[in-house]
């Protein structure tokens, strides 16, 4: 019996009794807690969504523009001095680039020494006047001798003391210096229909040349290439010794302190999108670190697609629509791009407040004007000069005592041909 008992199999050790109800109440608390969360998620995010997010549109698709200034010249030379390269500063006026001056200054020698022989041309036209005058005063002066003459001889002719020949002579006489006093007068006449309601300086001839003048100074001038704004230098492809000609590229020139960013929304985003609307940027250079504060000014007049070099044709068969992007310009704080600036091309975060929808998508944008003054002064320069040559050839007077005693002349030379 006792080895039945050693090869008798063990009984089973009975497995610990766990409550069933008490693992389905955690699995229920735990989805109940997940539900919650989602629930005060959802809340969250629906009570951010209508009192923040619903006022905001942004897009990473934003790139900084601006102004890039070209460099061209305005006349045919070859380039002897290049004085700005690529990343550096110039200030309006600086000279960039100096053209050859040897045939422009040849130019304009022949055009001052035309116009200064125009001058005494033209004195000399008032000067004819004078003399012509005068010659009308001795033309009247004969007439009248000769009218007193043959008065005498037809007071005598009664008393046979004075032949009918020399009546006939005395009145030929007359008439011989009445055409005398005419020619004098037609010859006036003549010369001042070139001389009259004008002065030396306004005399047309004298305005043509001087005319050719300021075309040869403006000619040699412009071999001098100015910066026409401040900035930075960029695209330099100009060489000393190179022969350019009008409209040349060179060089350009970014006025980096007027850069503004080119934000690239979405179709679905412009509903709500006004200019005056307030922007908040920040740049990939800088990071979120820096904030930039802008203004939306404008918005494009087509999209990006339809302003490419080759805009898509949706009338073909393949065609497949495709959410459009419409350029949107945002205006930048002058104060913040100096104290952190941009370049142009660098990315931008963009983030537009539409709450403020006071203003219009087109109606309202501000036309922006760039105008530059570094060439005014080759004008003056060149009225400068033609007003010195005039002045060294003119003369005392430059003709302005001729025209004022030309009408006085004229009626005293009207009142001697009425004496015939």
């Amino acid at each position: 019996m006792s080895d039945t008992r050693q090869n008798a199999p063990s009984a089973p050790t009975p497995a610990p009794n766990i409550p069933a109800s008490k693992s389905n109440s955690k699995r229920k608390w735990l989805m109940t807690l997940l539900a919650g969360v989602i629930l005060v998620a959802a809340v969250a995010y629906g009570v951010y969504y209508f009192l923040v997010a619903r006022w905001h549109e942004s897009t990473d698709d934003a790139y900084v523009n601006g102004n890039v200034v070209l460099i061209t010249p305005q006349v045919t030379g070859t380039v002897i001095a290049v004085n700005a390269d690529d990343t550096q500063t110039v200030k309006i006026g600086d000279p960039l680039v100096v053209l050859d001056h040897a045939d422009a200054r040849v130019a304009l020698q022949q055009a001052e020494a035309n116009l200064a022989q125009t001058v005494r041309q033209v004195r000399g036209l008032f000067a004819n006047d004078e003399q012509f005058r005068a010659q009308i005063a001795q033309r009247q002066s004969d007439l009248s001798r000769a009218q007193d003459d043959l008065r005498r001889r037809l007071t005598v002719a009664q008393s046979g003391a004075v032949s009918q020949e020399e009546i006939s002579h005395a009145r030929d006489a007359v008439k011989a210096a009445q055409a005398a006093l005419d020619a004098a007068g037609q010859q006036l006449a003549s010369n001042r229909a070139l001389t009259a309601n004008t002065t030396i300086a306004n005399h047309p001839n004298v305005l043509a040349a001087a005319a050719r003048v300021r075309d040869a100074y403006l000619s040699h001038a412009r071999d001098t290439l100015p910066a026409p704004v401040t900035g930075y230098v960029a695209k330099r492809s100009v060489q000393v010794g190179q022969r350019v000609s009008p409209g040349t590229p060179l060089m350009a020139i970014v006025p980096l302190e007027s850069v503004w960013v080119d934000a690239n929304f979405k179709e679905v985003q412009l509903k709500h999108m006004r200019i005056g609307q307030s922007v908040r940027l920040t740049a990939d250079v800088y990071g979120s670190s820096v904030v930039y504060q802008g203004t939306v000014v404008g918005f494009s007049a087509g999209t990006g697609s339809a302003f490419s070099l080759l805009p898509a044709q949706n009338a073909t068969g393949n065609w497949i629509k495709v959410v459009q992007r419409l350029p949107v310009r945002i205006a930048l704080d002058p104060r913040e791009l100096q104290a952190h600036p941009l370049r142009i091309g660098l990315s931008m975060q963009v983030d537009v407040d539409i709450k403020n929808q006071s203003g219009s998508q087109l109606g309202s944008a501000q036309n922006t004007v760039y105008q530059t003054n570094v060439f005014d002064k080759y004008g003056d320069e060149a009225d400068a000069e033609i007003a010195r040559i005039i002045a060294a050839n003119a003369g005392p007077d430059a003709g302005t005592t001729s025209t004022r005693k030309s009408a006085a002349h004229e009626a005293k030379a009207t009142s001697g041909a009425a004496i015939m």
